[in-house]
């Protein structure tokens, strides 16, 4: 069942809910540059496991509205604060992969966890994407800056040369193009936007707000947000647990997606 949630004036938000009757909840907010349906493989077996799966299109991506402004992790925590309070969520997992991950982490502390039980994080974007006076860890700035520029300049070139990196494990030419038609289905100018939060936001004082269990999930071949941020998460998050995926890059949900749904499953059920 897919709906719209308004999250403020004139911005509507695309909400795809399954398995609506069942209160163990998993809320996904997807990474950049996809949309809730890179969770597919997720979507097709947690819910004859027992979950209620819903997943968030975040704004300017796959079928939410795609304004020119709001895409600094503030307001991005707001519109899953709008979500959970429209669809009166409680007690749910909360989970994020990449700059979903970092949007998941921004509204821990900003909205205190706010319906939240669990937290699981799979590759997420955080405490920062870049390396920083005083943090050695993630890109290059440069890495990032020329993400912007491709954007601005040819843009399927760039999700094309995007998606060469994402997976770890072997793709088919057709969900290659199935991914990349993910990408093109954004705005440009939020494609952009969001990547220039990799640049201006930052999650130290996060990690150490959050107060629920956590999950961390990391593929140890990640070119996108490398696994040593994963570890960092682990070492600034209380009560967290590390689950590190040999045969994985940024995308363990598909790279390893039985042993990923697994071990999702049995965390939001509270069996680890």
């Amino acid at each position: 069942m897919g709906y719209f949630i308004t999250v403020e004036k004139n911005v509507n938000i695309y909400v795809e809910d399954l398995n609506p009757d069942c209160e163990n909840t998993i809320l996904f907010l997807h990474g950049w540059p996809g949309s809730h349906k890179l969770f597919e493989y997720q979507f097709d077996v947690l819910p004859a496991m027992g979950f209620r799966c819903i997943g968030i299109d975040t704004r300017g991506f796959g079928n939410s509205d795609k304004p020119f402004c709001g895409y600094d992790y503030d307001r991005l925590a707001d519109d899953v604060r709008a979500v959970i309070d429209v669809l009166n969520l409680r007690n749910i997992t909360l989970a994020g992969h990449s700059t979903g991950g970092a949007i998941a982490i921004r509204y821990m502390a900003r909205h205190r966890g706010f319906g939240v039980a669990r937290l699981a994080l799979f590759a997420a974007a955080a405490p920062s994407l870049i390396k920083r006076p005083n943090f050695p860890y993630g890109l290059d700035k440069d890495v990032v800056t020329q993400i912007i520029n491709g954007t601005y300049a040819d843009r399927p070139n760039m999700l094309n040369n995007f998606g060469d990196i994402f997976f770890f494990q072997h793709i088919t030419y057709p969900f290659s193009q199935w991914f990349f038609q993910l990408g093109l289905q954004a705005a440009g100018w939020a494609t952009a936007a969001i990547a220039n939060t990799w640049l201006e936001e930052v999650l130290f004082s996060d990690l150490e707000a959050i107060d629920v269990p956590t999950l961390i999930i990391h593929g140890i071949h990640d070119q996108v947000v490398p696994y040593e941020l994963g570890v960092i998460q682990h070492q600034s998050i209380k009560n967290s647990r590390l689950e590190s995926f040999e045969f994985s890059g940024h995308a363990a949900f598909y790279d390893q997606k039985d042993e990923f749904n697994k071990v999702l499953a049995e965390f939001a059920k509270g069996d680890c």
